[in-house]
């Protein structure tokens, strides 16, 4: 689930090497006259629209005939019938690149030319457009011959402009070893039922197949016969708004919006070059002087009908709260959600649509949008939800209520929650359809905003049971109406926007709402206090130690009761694991607080507090709580689950959602506590939090330092007391992700200090293990005299220090973010596995 936003430019990167070189062209064989239209397409249907088509079944070729030379309009591609796997990601609905073109004409040729946009003139002057113009580059991505010709208007054949791979599916799959693909044009045709014309709109789609060699595990997992691998893509060509009918709308880093950015080569001396403008949809009041109006022309999102229900009423209520936004903006009923009709084109640009996708394995779900490059203006909307997002809500519910009692119910409150995050799914991804960006820091200010991840807020009723009654919120959030009224506001007759603008941000920072995006919340090298993803409260380490009584709950009652009578008992590892792992993003939450600070987006004069460090007893906070996971009795796995998890049956064998393990098909009752210790350990012990760490002490003796992390690491850990045999296991392999994670900074630190102090720690830690070993047990003593071994050659060979932990590898996680990043941040391989989406 990769939870983000797709502007009209950031899947070009798929389609460029394609684009850019000019197709074979078609010409006219004839004795030198060039026929006219008439002539060359007799007995050829025509599809009358915005472009209009000939389709010559007898030679399978699709002719355009153009007539709009040097305007500019419109082309985008699409995937309408994609793979099927959210590790190749190449979807159905996948939109691909948006290009604004014109068709030029140089004798004989026909040019499809793409402006530059990212640098620009915005002059009266002509020849200072011009010589902008002239300096950059424009890219010319393809070129026909002109076949036939009547009164100016020109033929030329398409066919080899749209039968090739538009989308980049080839290089997508040699980029994810899936092996060597190359387009069979024998194989490859129009789809006609796809290719159609109207006034302002004309749509080619096609059927491509890929004949490949060395098929990789993950295409051979989704295709029946996987050397021969059959798609859909389709090219769209529309008439582009007329300029100066849109008003773009100035970006305002405090406001949540993406942007479209350029530069403006005659901005006066003095002021950015920068020019940054909003995306958004165009909406218009039909009496602009109302404090509340109808719109000119609603935005109407449609659902797939291809959804089943309950989850498609689910969908429309969750892409209906917008309209809650929509009114404080001053609409009324200025933001509707229907169904698509049966015969509509999902990829055609008239249609905002909500798809329902399905993959073989959960994935991302996403919201993406076709934007006009000049001017910021959101075209089409298009939500891709993956389908399996909702059955695996319905997983996490059932390990946390044990509800199958009898073995045979149908519990309510599963099904409510899983069908209420399905809400906020929607709501969420329409929201990055209609502009905006994630706001992570929304979950610290009272559920402020649907774009913020949510992790189930799961509590603990006055009997101590588990409560899911409020997992999910049911509506709008308040950062949600002031983003929207901020973006899509219709101001009346003699307004000062600029000064109404300021006014909404200002009104949201005085009632505590505000906006952090992407950069802010990741676990790994961001440092906001409260900007996370999938936490919830606005103290992480508060929250933290609260989630782990939930967990601790859930896990004593886990048992048979998650599965339903007549499911392999072994079946109840799959609700274990979320169960299990239930605690792992509220500790990226808290874990950001040691080494970190609050700062906020401000501007000059605007009244914000630039950056607010944290004290010292908020960061111990935070890192007491951290440290708590890691005891003995949180890693462990109730002796009563264990007793029941035999090995999995045939037909029921292992896979990625379960925890790996080092005992063969015997279920690993360490590997779990393990890679969660990893998990933990890892984020604490951060390049980057380690550099923060040392900066802050050495601006303050009185603040948190690295080495004061380290020696409260060593102490929760060497210093620990299990309980039993098997929680001195699970510490002895949690003082091995210590030394291996130290090992790691000692020799690869970015910070020379960093370097130092863990260098320093490993020889301390040595001496204490030598002193340690007497008296100890057998196990330790084996234990303590490997990690001295170990620390002793990395002393000798400092730069062969482990590359990477040697614990298993904690089960998939969140679906957003850089599937090839570890907990090092470094740039790593996981060969057949890929960092998974939980859909919270």
């Amino acid at each position: 689930m990769r939870c983000r936003s797709v502007a009209w430019g950031a899947s070009l990167v798929l389609v460029l090497a394609v684009l850019v070189h000019p197709g074979p062209a078609s010409a006219w064989q004839g004795d030198g006259e060039i026929p006219s239209i008439s002539e060359k397409t007799e007995g050829m249907e025509k599809m009358d629209g915005f472009i209009p088509m000939y389709w010559d079944a007898k030679a399978g070729k699709i002719w355009l005939e153009i007539s709009r030379f040097d305007e500019e309009i419109l082309h985008y591609s699409s995937l309408p019938a994609g793979i099927g796997s959210n590790d190749i990601g190449l979807d159905r609905g996948q939109l691909g690149s948006t290009h604004v073109i014109t068709f030029h004409r140089v004798g004989p040729q026909v040019f499809m030319v793409q402006p530059n946009y990212r640098y620009r003139a915005e002059s009266d002057n002509e020849l200072e457009r011009k010589a902008v113009d002239d300096a950059f580059a424009r890219s010319i991505l393809w070129g026909f011959r002109v076949a036939a010709e009547s009164d100016g208007v020109v033929l030329v054949d398409a066919t080899d402009f749209v039968l090739r791979d538009a989308h980049g599916v080839v290089n997508r799959l040699r980029q994810s070893n899936q092996g060597t693909y190359r387009l069979d044009k024998a194989r490859s045709a129009l789809f006609l039922d796809r290719t159609r014309g109207f006034p302002l709109n004309s749509e080619i789609e096609v059927t491509l197949t890929f004949a490949g060699e060395r098929p990789g595990a993950w295409i051979r997992s989704v295709t029946p016969s996987p050397e021969s691998v059959t798609v859909r893509q389709h090219h769209s060509f529309v008439q582009l708004p007329e300029l100066g009918d849109y008003t773009p709308r100035e970006h305002d880093p405090r406001s949540g919006y993406g942007a479209i950015t350029y530069m403006d080569y005659a901005t006066p001396l003095g002021q950015p070059m920068t020019k940054r403008y909003i995306r958004r949809h165009r909406l218009e009041k039909r009496n602009p002087s109302a404090e509340r109006s109808e719109a000119v022309e609603p935005i109407i999102y449609y659902l797939d009908p291809g959804t089943p229900e309950p989850v498609a009423s689910a969908l429309i209520d969750g892409a209906r709260w917008w309209n809650q936004a929509f009114e404080a903006a001053g609409f009324i009923d200025a933001f509707q959600v229907e169904m698509l009709p049966a015969d509509a084109d999902p990829m055609d640009l008239r249609y905002n649509v909500i798809q329902w996708i399905h993959r073989s394995t959960r994935g991302w779900s996403y919201g993406s949008s076709v934007t006009d490059p000049r001017t910021g203006e959101i075209l089409k909307g298009h939500v891709s939800l993956g389908s399996l997002r909702v059955r695996q809500d319905w997983l996490i519910a059932e390990g946390l209520l044990a509800p199958y009692v009898n073995g045979d119910e149908e519990p309510a409150e599963v099904r409510e929650m899983a069908l209420a995050r399905i809400r906020q799914l929607s709501a969420h991804e329409v929201g990055h359809t209609i502009g905006l960006s994630h706001n992570y820091i929304s979950s610290a200010q009272g559920r402020a905003s649907v774009m913020d991840y949510p992790h189930p807020l799961v509590q603990l009723d006055s009997r101590g049971d588990i409560d899911l009654s409020d997992a999910y919120d049911v509506d709008i959030g308040e950062w949600d109406k002031i983003t929207v009224m901020y973006g899509y506001t219709d101001f009346g007759p003699g307004t000062d926007e600029d000064a109404a603008l300021e006014q909404i941000l200002q009104d949201g920072l005085a009632e505590g709402i505000s906006f952090l995006a992407d950069q802010d919340a990741r676990p790994q090298g961001s440092a906001h206090s409260q900007t996370h993803l999938w936490d919830n409260g606005e103290n992480a380490a508060r929250e933290l130690d609260r989630m782990m009584e939930v967990r601790r709950v859930a896990l004593d009652r886990f048992g048979e009761q998650v599965i339903k009578t007549g499911m392999p008992m072994a079946t109840m590892e799959e609700a274990l694991v979320p169960l299990f792992l239930h605690h792992r993003y509220q500790v990226e939450g808290a874990v950001k607080v040691v080494g970190g600070l609050d700062y906020t987006y401000a501007l000059r004069g605007d009244g914000q507090d630039p950056v607010t460090p944290l004290s010292e007893a908020q960061q111990r906070e935070a890192l007491t709580a951290v440290l708590g996971t890691l005891a003995p009795s949180q890693l462990t796995i109730p002796e009563s689950v264990l007793d029941q998890l035999p090995p999995r049956p045939a037909g029921w064998g292992p896979h990625r959602e379960l925890f790996n393990r080092h005992t063969g098909l015997v279920f690993d009752g360490v590997a779990p506590g393990t890679a969660a210790a990893d998990v933990i350990v890892g984020l604490l012990l951060h390049p980057e939090r380690s550099a923060r760490l040392v900066q802050q002490k050495a601006h303050s003796e009185d603040q948190l330092g690295y080495s004061d992390v380290l020696h409260e690491l060593m102490n929760a850990t060497f210093r620990a007391t299990p309980a039993n045999g098997y929680e001195a296991e699970l510490n002895r392999a949690t003082e091995r992700v210590v030394v291996d994670r130290i090992m790691w900074l000692a020799a690869r630190a970015p910070m020379a200090q960093v370097r130092a102090e863990s260098s320093y720690a490993l020889s301390e830690l040595a001496q204490w293990l030598v002193t340690e070993s007497n008296g100890a047990s057998t196990a330790d003593r084996a234990h303590y005299f490997d990690l001295g071994s170990e620390i002793g050659r990395f002393f000798n060979r400092p730069m062969e220090a482990p590359a990477a932990p040697s614990t298993p590898a904690p089960p998939p996680g969140s679906p957003i973010g850089d599937p090839g990043m570890d907990w090092f941040g470094l740039s790593c391989s996981y060969g057949a596995e890929t960092v998974w989406p939980i859909p919270f």
